[in-house]
């Protein structure tokens, strides 16, 4: 192991490619999304290729959003502006 560098847990046999995750950890991804989209890979999908069938945020009302964030238990909600609910979701 090099100077300085610390070494990861291995992220267990729930993971199919413990090297996307790695990445996608060093890249500051939460282990929830990490394992995801390194799953999704492993199994031959493109997660970054998929979706769509949502509108964008910004096409979404204040309490569409909000009820989205209520949704997935937002912490402090009530207080966000538009743009602020927004960030939430999207860094969530």
């Amino acid at each position: 192991m090099a100077k300085g560098a610390t070494k990861r847990k291995d992220p267990g046999p729930s993971v199919k490619d413990p090297e996307t995750y790695e990445a996608l950890r060093d890249d500051g991804a939460s282990k929830e999304k990490a394992a995801r989209i390194a799953n999704a890979k492993a199994n031959g999908s493109q997660p970054s290729k998929k979706g769509g069938k949502a509108p964008a945020y910004e096409d979404m009302t204040k309490d569409d959003l909000y009820a989205r964030a209520q949704e997935i238990g937002i912490d402090g909600r009530s207080k966000m502006s538009k743009g602020e609910l927004i960030d939430a979701l999207r860094n969530h």
